[in-house]
């Protein structure tokens, strides 16, 4: 499996390309900005993106997705839960004193239990609120990658102090959601380096009693 992690845009949001070296179909999840050195990353390795998910809808998470959909023809993917969140994009925006980005319509909404796939690959959805009501992660047990969005980072978890955050949520998403995961899995986070569920059970201060 192709599966490479390029962080865009001014908050480095960590955006994944996961192809299948077999079919040369993709799922790009959390393209957030730079979508011309992602379309270079796609079109490197020969692939067509079959689906766009996106893990909430922060701005630093979403903000590529239209023109990517535009590229590509690939329909966009979110929880319904963060749809509010998507429809104050100007507000985002704002926030970080940035111009708007275009937006697109949500083509399909995920829910908890719902796969995704591109040729072998397969991601399975598991809905983690806490970040915003929406937050999701994927899961894809036969390489035993977990894409957290911003619910788990190494050494720390989601912030939830943004409209829609919930304290006890997150970490009640964490505790029944991603802890039960082997503690091998690798955690690829929304931002900054890698880490592990075994590792963040050991070390992460947030998680200590857990």
């Amino acid at each position: 499996m192709v599966h490479e992690i390029l962080p865009v845009g001014p908050l480095q949001c960590n955006c994944s390309i996961l192809g299948d070296e077999q079919t040369r179909e993709a799922i790009v999840v959390d393209p957030g900005d730079d979508i011309d050195e992602l379309r270079a990353i796609l079109d490197r390795h020969g692939l067509t993106v079959k689906a766009i998910v996106i893990t909430h809808a922060h701005i630093d998470h979403i903000g590529g997705a239209a023109r990517l959909k535009f590229l590509t023809g690939a329909p966009v993917l979110l929880n319904e839960r963060d749809q509010a969140i998507y429809d104050q994009m100007d507000m985002q925006a704002a926030w970080l004193g940035i111009a708007t980005p275009s937006r697109t319509d949500i083509d399909s909404f995920v829910r908890e239990g719902d796969l995704i796939h591109a040729g072998a690959i397969e991601c399975g959805v598991m809905h983690t609120p806490g970040h915003t009501p929406g937050s999701v992660c994927l899961w894809m047990p036969a390489e035993k990658k977990l894409l957290a969005g911003d619910t788990l980072f190494r050494d720390s978890i989601g912030r939830t102090d943004l409209p829609g955050g919930d304290g006890r949520k997150i970490l009640a998403s964490i505790r029944d959601k991603l802890f039960p995961l082997p503690d091998e899995a690798v955690v690829i986070p929304g931002h900054g380096p890698v880490t592990t569920i075994g590792r963040e059970k050991e070390f992460n201060f947030f998680l200590q009693g857990l």
